[in-house]
């Protein structure tokens, strides 16, 4: 599982020319899924999204989570596109992605366990759709996170 978390002031996200999604302070995650995730992986990276201290402090360092703004919200987007393989020629191969069937599964429980687990309100994209999404990032704060990195380093 990977997610690209990018803190941000404003995002959203629009199919047809139609928000379908909208937040203000936050972060919009871009997640992605392959073929060996499992509900467990789910379960740890949205403990570690809530939990992540991306926010700055009275002292202006980031030691604050998300659940500490008045207003935090998270935009979650799935992205198949995050298990592109780019190795071999000019096209990506995108074998390494989940099928759509269990992508969705796993998305929708992962968006599930960030709402209901840790109560952060929570809008999406709408999943297999073509989605126009815009962002106005903070900082720039931009964190990647890979279930099979974190397995390796044990985080």
């Amino acid at each position: 599982m990977r997610v690209i978390l990018q803190r941000v002031k404003q995002a959203s996200v629009s199919v047809n020319d139609e928000v379908i999604g909208s937040i203000g302070q936050g972060y919009l995650l871009l997640v992605g899924f392959t073929h060996t995730d499992t509900l467990n992986d789910v379960q740890h990276l949205a403990k570690k999204i809530a939990q992540m201290r991306l926010f700055s402090d009275n002292e202006g360092k980031m030691n604050l989570p998300l659940s500490t703004l008045p207003d935090g919200q998270i935009l979650s987007i799935s992205q198949f596109t995050l298990y592109a393989d780019c190795r071999h020629g000019n096209r990506p191969s995108f074998i390494n992605a989940a099928r759509p069937a269990q992508a969705e599964l796993l998305y929708d429980a992962f968006n599930k366990v960030l709402s209901s687990d840790y109560h952060i309100p929570l809008q999406t994209g709408h999943f297999g759709a073509d989605m126009q999404v815009s962002l106005i990032n903070d900082g720039p704060v931009t964190i990647i996170l890979d279930t099979e990195e974190m397995r390796k380093g044990d985080g």
